[in-house]
């Protein structure tokens, strides 16, 4: 869990709260189904580089918060946040040591798994998941990997986070 008085602390919530901001800003209707869950990418990433820090109670958290600012179920993406930080935690050796290609589709596998769970969820509650553009996120998050590893290695290195 993050602890205010560990370096960097300040910088990872930032990362954290930037990515929930971009999850919540409006776009077009043609431009949501391309949308790229950003804070499950920033989570997943800090997970895999701090899993020390940053691990399920996060993405719990995490997750409620999008859960309320969604008005959805409440747990319906903690359940999905805990699991994404969950695996990410579990395989931060393995795919740490991928290339960056590599690493996007691990990501899209995670992105997809995800993206099916929460469809499951609303399948079960009687709402309509949609059509096959309901996982298009997940390959658009996968596409967006690259740049959100290397800002966010680059910004760790920066501020020397540990």
């Amino acid at each position: 869990m993050l602890w205010p008085n560990q370096q960097g602390t300040w910088v990872i919530i930032a990362t954290l709260a930037v990515g929930f901001i971009l999850d919540s800003l409006p776009v077009p209707p043609w431009l949501g189904s391309f949308k790229p869950d950003f804070l499950a990418l920033v989570l997943m990433y800090w997970c895999m580089a701090l899993p020390q820090r940053v691990g399920v109670i996060t993405g719990w958290v995490l997750g409620l918060l999008v859960d309320a600012a969604q008005g959805v179920l409440l747990g319906q993406h903690a359940l999905v946040y805990s699991i994404w930080a969950f695996c990410a935690v579990k395989a931060h050796r393995q795919v740490r040591l991928f290339p960056l290609w590599q690493q996007a589709l691990t990501m899209l596998l995670f992105l997809l798994m995800g993206r099916l769970l929460l469809s499951w969820m609303n399948g079960i509650m009687g709402y309509s998941s949609g059509d096959g553009w309901f996982f298009v996120p997940a390959v658009t998050g996968a596409l967006f990997w690259p740049i959100v590893l290397i800002a966010l290695r680059d910004l760790r290195r920066h501020y020397r986070i540990e």
